[in-house]
Parts: structure tokens; sequence; C-alpha cells
């Protein structure tokens, strides 16, 4: 495992379906990052929160839900930091492994998964 440290726009932020990863029990959060706040689907870096990530949060007095990360983090210049993950499910799907396929939606099949610190740049 490597660590990582990126920082860009908070495009968008959404729950994801649960899975098995997490038990079927709960679900991560994607937060969508890029270059600039309004970029398309192909030029973002996907971000996840785990449920594990979330209750660690909580337990410090910081909300990671989904609802506030969106309503907080939408538009504004985000440092995140945690654990490099290649997500080989999506990666035909990813500007970096199949450039210009029509279906793409990132930049890149390398995540952030789990992020584990953020911070608000501006």
């Amino acid at each position: 495992m490597r660590a990582a440290r990126i920082e860009g726009y908070v495009v968008s932020v959404a729950a994801a379906r649960t899975e098995l990863a997490n038990c079927y029990c709960g679900r991560d959060t994607h937060i969508h990052i890029a270059s600039r706040p309004n970029a398309p689907p192909r030029e973002q870096v996907v971000l996840e929160t785990t449920p594990r990530m979330e209750a660690w949060a909580r337990s410090r007095g910081w909300d990671w839900s989904a609802e506030t990360l969106k309503r907080e983090l939408t538009g504004r210049l985000v440092s995140f930091e945690g654990w490099l993950l290649f997500d080989s499910g999506h990666a035909m799907e990813s500007e970096n492994i199949a450039p210009g396929t029509p279906q793409n939606w990132r930049v890149t099949a390398w995540e952030i998964h789990p992020v584990t610190k953020l911070e608000v740049m501006k």
C-alpha cells in the first residue's frame, strides 16, 4: 500500500451502493474531484470514504456523511490524504487505460480509497 495526497475541486459527492467490501451493511461515499469545479467526468478522479473511516471521523466530532460532505465540499478546493488503490473493476472506464472510449466516466482507475484526511483549502 502507498499513501497518497491530492488536491482538487470537488465536483460531486454521492453515497455508493452497498457492496461486498463493506459486508453489504454500509456504503462508501464517492467524492469526484478535478482541476476545476465544472470538469467533465472523464477529467475527474474518484476518492472514497468508507463506513469505518466515517465512524472514525464521527468519533472525533467530524461529520463525514455523504450529505454533509456534499453540502460542505462541492465546488471547493480540498486536499485529501489516504491510501492509493487501483480499482481494476473500473479500469476500462477510465481515460488512462482506455483513452477516448465513449463510456469513460473518470480520468484514471487510481483512487484514494479510503480517504483518511481532508482539509478545505478555499
